[in-house]
């Protein structure tokens, strides 16, 4: 009997001490209640100053999390350029992300000062562009801390690249206790995105030696690239990867896949894939569907390696570790 009640005291002891590092949904509901409104009427400000705001925003969030996990890690500012953020595969993360949060941050500081952290707010932040871009609004989990560790030497080999096949997508998101499904639906927030011409060039010029061009792209689509981006382009030349409705948060990215337009040999491939193709098929011809996907794997996606509890801090300066 003393043995039993021993061993459900120490049971309650575990689950008390995994409730207090949970994530939730009412995280500052005593501590900093209006926070959400507070991040939401910062990121309206920049988003009404730049469209960039929104993919820029949600890139941040993605590879922030997919690196130490959703720490905020890649917000830090290095003298040296040896943090996070100065990974060759960070570099062309756009200034307006920063920005945005770093923004957000003055704005809750002002109302609770060391109270909220700047993972809390990329996450906010996150979740409030795609409902400024017309997508689904919806609740998210909060009391993530800020991390204590941001290196670019850690980034290689942790972020999918464009010509992935859906073997490695599946293998780089798994690690990240993220599903096929979530996979896909994450990758439909490429239909607010944008790339560099770099990344997709060899799709137009060099795909291999008996065809040049990928015969997964579609001929007009293909020749309307060429035209964006001929070779030797300015690298700083951008285009959007949803050549239809570059600026709706929508599932129109499932119908270019559908119609040979995606623009990342990592895009198409879920298309190509009959893995894969039933979903894109599905989320092509039901926008809900997509919608009730990308907030589930939104939601998993803020679980990725969160410190929580007495882990990590609460950055009072987002570029900067607190002293």
């Amino acid at each position: 009997m003393e043995i039993r009640r021993g061993l459900t005291l120490f049971l309650v002891f575990i689950i008390l001490q995994r409730g207090e590092g949970q994530l939730s949904e009412s995280f500052y509901n005593a501590t900093c209640p209006k926070v959400e409104s507070i991040v939401r009427k910062a990121v309206a400000k920049k988003f009404n100053q730049t469209f960039v705001t929104i993919p820029a925003t949600l890139r941040l969030f993605f590879h922030d999390c997919f690196i130490e996990g959703c720490d905020a890690s890649i917000m830090i500012a290095s003298p040296n350029g040896d943090a996070e953020k100065d990974a060759p595969d960070n570099l062309s993360l756009a200034g307006d992300g920063f920005d945005t949060v770093i923004k957000a941050k003055h704005a809750v500081e002002a109302n609770c000062p060391g109270v909220v952290s700047c993972a809390d707010i990329l996450a906010i932040a996150a979740r409030d562009v795609i409902a400024l871009a017309g997508g689904p609004s919806f609740q998210i989990e909060l009391g993530r801390r800020d991390g204590l560790v941001s290196k670019a030497s850690m980034v290689a080999g942790k972020l999918p690249e464009p010509n992935f096949n859906l073997s490695q997508l599946n293998t780089i998101f798994a690690k990240n206790n993220l599903t096929q499904t979530d996979m896909i639906a994450l990758s439909g927030a490429h239909t607010v995105g944008f790339s560099h011409c770099s990344r997709f060039a060899n799709r137009l010029y060099s795909f291999s030696p008996s065809s040049p061009v990928d015969p997964d792209l579609d001929p007009t689509y293909a020749q309307q690239l060429k035209q964006d981006c001929p070779q030797n382009v300015d690298p700083r030349i951008a285009i959007n990867m949803d050549p239809v409705t570059p600026q709706t948060f929508d599932n129109k990215y499932f119908k270019n896949l559908v119609a040979k337009k995606g623009l990342f040999t990592s895009d198409e491939v879920l298309f190509t894939n009959p893995a894969s193709k039933p979903t894109v098929v599905r989320f092509s011809k039901k926008q809900n569907h997509f919608n009730e996907a990308f907030i589930t794997a939104m939601r998993n996606l803020g679980r990725v390696g969160v410190k929580t509890g007495k882990v990590g801090e609460i950055r009072l300066d987002c570029t900067a570790f607190n002293s």
